[in-house]
């Protein structure tokens, strides 16, 4: 059962698929950090100093009085749609880099594909052929 566990484990589209989901999640820390630390800022600004993160609708009388959203989730239910704003824009990132690297490969690949194959020799039979074509021809 161990032998069969490690050829399962060790097999190239299993370890393929594990460097996928490590780069994946360490790409996804990145974006998550570009949007939070420097895309919503920015966006922030823009519409005079706003705290996307603290953007919420408390959904109880204690939540709806919180200074802050983390607050306001201790206090009682909560709405964070400043929080799932972030969390869309950093989704659309990811997918649109993602499109951007699928669209990439797809081009690369079609090139490979569309490039014409090498032409085969003709085979015996064809070459015998053509030599009595070639025979007809010439007595007509």
């Amino acid at each position: 059962m161990l032998q069969e566990f490690k050829k399962f484990a060790l097999r190239g589209n299993v370890v393929d698929l594990a460097i996928g989901v490590i780069i994946g999640a360490a790409f996804g820390k990145i974006v998550d950090s570009l949007v939070t630390d420097i895309i919503m800022p920015i966006i922030g600004r823009v519409f005079g100093g706003l705290d996307f993160s603290n953007y919420f609708i408390g959904l109880t009388d204690a939540s709806s009085h919180a200074p802050t959203y983390d607050a306001a989730k201790k206090a009682g239910a909560t709405l964070g749609y400043g929080q799932f704003i972030t969390v869309a824009l950093n989704f659309i990132i990811i997918a649109w880099v993602m499109f951007m690297v699928i669209k990439a490969m797809n081009t690369m690949f079609k090139k490979e594909a569309d490039a014409p194959p090498p032409p085969k020799p003709p085979s015996k039979e064809e070459e015998l052929l053509t030599e009595i074509r070639d025979l007809l021809r010439a007595r007509v």
